[in-house]
């Protein structure tokens, strides 16, 4: 079927169409389960697991079983994933980490949370979101772009064996399946403790399947195309796409599309259909001016630490499976 699709419309159409299906379905369950890692670190550091952590547990499990035994099964090959292949850099993940959990924690969402909250009417969220773009931009060709450099270079690692988590633990593919059933098992037990709504457990689940589902359709797409240039490998971020959408929209909109360029739409557009079809579309604001201070130093934070780590929550924390 890809075949036939590359033939048809070319790799770079058939990239951001994939991408616009792929975030079309992440945002409209993503919206409907409040999938949210924000919400979950505060459970977790409260010491009270409850609905929130399940959800973001479901997706996890989900995602790195359904990863894990497409890889398994011969079904995808991810080794030239730059997440895999290419060099890494330890302390960037650790610096960049922190700052983005602390700008989350600001902003009340991480980046694809924010997407979500602004396809309902949440206008902070779309002011946060601008930011947060810019702020990726900056740090990855702009002013913030030394600082970063310099932040990713006190500790790296080489690409290959070096970043898979399954050869430097000795788990293997098996030990990796394992260690997913097992936090699928633990999702399962809270959901039924805490009478979790279908929608919640459900939604989160296919929220992990989408992550599954991008890297089996651009590793499939990088190795049926034909065209120069190999399609790169990826799943679900919102960082470098953010920050790429922002470049296409103010620079570049005769470049050719990629699977970055649809995802962000999709999102948003998924996420809007939600919150339609469920009466949850909703004009909000800003309380006052400490809340807006708050959420824009959040979205400064999470777009120079996101960069910095090489993903988002969503990108490191459910892609990275």
């Amino acid at each position: 079927m890809l075949e036939t699709l590359l033939d048809r419309f070319g790799q770079a159409p058939v990239l951001a169409g994939g991408g616009v299906f792929i975030g079309f379905v992440f945002g409209f369950f993503a919206q409907r389960s409040r999938f949210c890692l924000r919400s979950a670190v505060i459970e977790f550091a409260r010491g009270m697991p409850g609905g929130k952590l399940t959800v973001w547990l479901f997706a996890f499990a989900i995602a790195l079983l359904a990863t894990q035994g497409l890889i398994a099964l011969g079904a995808m090959d991810v080794s030239n994933a730059r997440q895999l292949a290419a060099r890494g850099s330890l302390s960037g993940a650790a610096v960049g980490g922190a700052l983005f959990g602390i700008g989350m924690i600001l902003a009340r969402g991480c980046s694809s949370r924010l997407l979500v909250l602004a396809a309902q009417g949440n206008l902070r969220s779309v002011l946060s979101g601008l930011v947060f773009a810019v702020a990726a931009q900056a740090s990855w060709t702009g002013a913030l772009s030394p600082w970063r450099e310099h932040i990713s270079a006190w500790w790296t690692v080489e690409g290959g064996s070096s970043r898979d988590l399954t050869v430097i633990t000795g788990l293997g593919r098996p030990g990796a399946l394992l260690f997913g059933a097992v936090w699928l098992a633990a999702a399962v037990l809270w959901a039924r403790r805490q009478r979790v709504a279908p929608w919640g457990w459900a939604g989160a689940s296919v929220v992990g399947l989408t992550i599954a589902a991008a890297w089996w359709f651009t590793a499939g797409v990088a190795a049926t195309s034909m065209e120069a240039g190999l399609a790169p490998i990826q799943a679900l971020s919102f960082t470098g796409p953010s920050a790429e959408v922002l470049t296409r929209v103010l620079f570049a909109p005769d470049k050719p599309p990629t699977f970055d360029l649809g995802l962000v739409p999709g999102v948003f557009l998924g996420a809007f259909v939600a919150a339609a079809l469920f009466r949850e579309l909703k004009l909000e604001g800003f309380a006052g001016g400490a809340s807006m201070r708050r959420y824009l130093i959040g979205a400064l934070l999470m777009g120079f630490g996101g960069m910095t780590a090489g993903g988002c929550a969503v990108g490191a924390g459910l892609s990275g499976a």
